[in-house]
């Protein structure tokens, strides 16, 4: 398991508590909304409330982001990218480019080692 995958399934534990009902979509595990198959889907009470895109340095490098999360934003829930902590100018600046900022949330994470 690479670290995004890691990292998505920490986030569905971690997120258990606020929202009744995640979907995942990492592995062989396949849920689908809308034609769309977003890292986490995040529900309540039967209502979709929140669709969440995990991005890593990698996947920040690739050119068609922006028109994925612009096709996640153009569904209806809220979309929430989570994102390394020191890319938030850099993804909120192409957000902007794209006229995404206003329909897309930016969570961050930040990796400490201690030794």
């Amino acid at each position: 398991m690479g670290f995004r995958e890691w990292l998505i399934n920490y986030l569905e534990r971690k997120l258990g508590r606020d929202y009744r009902d995640i979907k995942v979509n990492v592995g062989d595990r396949r849920h689908e909304f809308k034609g769309h198959y977003p890292d986490l889907i995040l529900a309540s009470h039967g209502i979709t409330v929140a669709l969440m895109e995990v991005e890593t340095e990698e996947t920040l490098k690739d050119r068609n982001r922006p028109r994925v999360w612009k096709e996640l934003a153009g569904l209806g829930p809220k979309l929430i990218l989570m994102i390394p902590a020191h890319a938030k100018a850099k993804v909120t600046e192409m957000l902007w480019r794209e006229g995404l900022a206003g329909k897309v949330s930016i969570a961050t994470y930040d990796i400490v080692v201690k030794m």
